[in-house]
């Protein structure tokens, strides 16, 4: 369930980047659309402050500085039959404001924004109604604005009084003129309600008028703009967002790490209390064990006095003799196994000093000697001189132990060597080598465990004392062949105190 909650959240967090990097995006379509739009309206402001009549190479200078921008790809104007009437950047299809609808439409690398202008109220201050600006085309002079007007091209007409010269051949270049009451050069007072009030020439009727509105008239705008900037804000953005989720990945991971070690730190840790406990249960067992075979002892010396006692009468027959011996000698066998159990139930506490390791082979060496003369074996030794890190009764016991066994393994006039050699300046090692019939392979691992024993007269417990000795001064020791014949135990990573 921990690892189902993790996973869970982890997707919650990946799907909540998601969802924030789609209203980033959105949010920056929106800046993009927003920018746009703010553009044409500044245009289509600019437009209506000017003159009804704007020259298209000045509006196409405007929209030129417009488009230097590098977000602004281009932008043009659109009369009402969908032509292109003024325009500057990359060139746009002609159709395109005929065909496409009103607002945006995004591509790969550009959002094009299709923007009718927006003429504001409908009637002017003056009330007069508003009309779109007419983009007068680029002419040379001497050419009509309208081709296909009856009876061929109308001639330049004469500047107003006091307007000064002008380069204008054309009414359609030269824009409306002033409206003079009674001058004979505007319109009746009446005229002015028909809605057409500003018109290039007086002598163009409303038709032609309305006709040039359609095709010259600035009736939207087609503005493209490049998405760049939101592609760059965009991918900026996943990076962020694929770390946030990568981060999360890693606290989920982590976290289900955690737990599973947590999990089996608490299985260790009633493991541990649980084999706390049964140790504390069999050391109690042990001790109880150890002074059940103390009290064992004391009746046993009973006994073997009471048979001595009874071998000794001289009135017994020959067999009670016998009898009682055999009493005596068992009980001496009972006794030294129980000695041995006892010697093995002890706690075993290293109370470390500095021994000369020479010396106390030769103390061991000498307390064996009559074992040693009864089976004529001769004990090589092979030593160093050097003096070692360690308890010297437990080291007396450890070299005792593994003597006699050696002196139990071997025939009668065998060789038993004692070596001891230095493997560097802080360890020391020490070996029993035996010529008897040696060690199987499959018991060799197992000639350390608390009363296995290959020999019928043997208790099993004096090579697990040896181990208990080695392991409490953290030395290591092992059963290996001996070259031809026999055994070597081993004792290593003994440490020197001096040469």
């Amino acid at each position: 369930m921990v690892y189902a909650i993790l996973l869970v959240a982890w997707g919650i967090v990946v799907g909540w980047q998601a969802v924030e990097h789609h209203r980033v995006k959105d949010a920056a379509q929106s800046a993009l659309v927003h920018r746009a739009r703010d553009i044409t309206s500044t245009l289509g402001m600019v437009m209506k402050a000017q003159r009804r009549f704007v020259p298209q190479e000045r509006m196409e200078s405007a929209l030129q500085e417009l488009v230097k921008s590098d977000e602004l790809i281009s932008i043009a104007i659109m009369s009402a039959a969908g032509r292109v009437i003024a325009s500057a950047g990359v060139p746009i299809d002609p159709g395109t404001g005929g065909t496409m609808e009103i607002g945006e439409h995004w591509g790969r690398d550009s959002m094009t924004l299709v923007y009718p202008f927006n003429l504001g109220e409908n009637v002017s201050r003056e009330g007069e109604p508003n009309q779109p600006s007419v983009i007068v085309p680029r002419r040379e002079p001497g050419t009509v604005s309208d081709g296909d007007r009856p009876g061929g091209p109308r001639p330049p007409r004469r500047p107003h009084p006091g307007e000064g010269s002008t380069n204008f051949t054309n009414v359609e270049e030269m824009g409306p003129p002033p409206f003079r009451e009674g001058d004979g050069r505007g319109r009746p007072p009446g005229e002015r309600e028909r809605g057409w009030p500003f018109r290039p020439s007086f002598r163009m009727s409303d038709e032609e008028y309305k006709t040039l509105i359609e095709k010259q008239g600035s009736q939207g705008f087609v503005i493209v703009m490049s998405t760049q900037s939101i592609r760059a804000a965009s991918i900026q953005d996943l990076w962020v967002r694929w770390l946030i989720g990568c981060f999360s990945a890693a606290s989920a991971l982590g976290l289900g790490v955690a737990w599973r070690t947590f999990e089996k730190s608490s299985e260790l840790q009633m493991r541990l209390l649980r084999a706390s406990q049964l140790n504390t249960h069999l050391k109690e067992m042990n001790l109880a064990a150890a002074g059940l075979a103390h009290e064992t002892r004391n009746p046993l010396n009973i006994i073997r006095g009471l048979s001595q006692i009874l071998a000794k009468e001289p009135n017994a027959s020959s067999d009670v003799r016998a009898k009682s011996t055999e009493i005596a000698d068992e009980v001496d066998r009972v006794s030294s196994q129980l000695n041995e159990f006892i010697n093995y139930s002890k706690p075993r506490e290293v109370r470390r000093t500095s021994v000369a390791l020479s010396t106390v082979i030769g103390d061991v060496a000498r307390a064996l000697q009559s074992d040693l003369e009864d089976k004529s074996i001769q004990l090589n030794r092979l030593e160093e001189e050097m003096t070692i890190d360690a308890d010297q009764q437990m080291l007396r016991q450890l070299l005792f132990n593994l003597l006699i066994n050696a002196i139990q393994a071997v025939s009668a006039q065998g060789e038993i060597s004692i070596v001891t050699k230095k493997i560097n300046s802080v360890e020391a090692q020490l070996e029993f080598r035996d010529n008897g019939p040696g060690v199987a392979p499959e018991h060799r691992a197992e000639v350390f465990r608390p009363y296995f024993t290959t020999r019928t007269s043997g208790t099993g417990l004096g090579l697990a004392v040896v181990q208990q000795i080695v392991s409490a001064h953290g030395w290591d020791i092992n059963c290996l062949p001996n070259d031809g014949q026999g055994t070597v135990f081993r004792v290593s990573r003994i440490k020197r105190l001096s040469k």
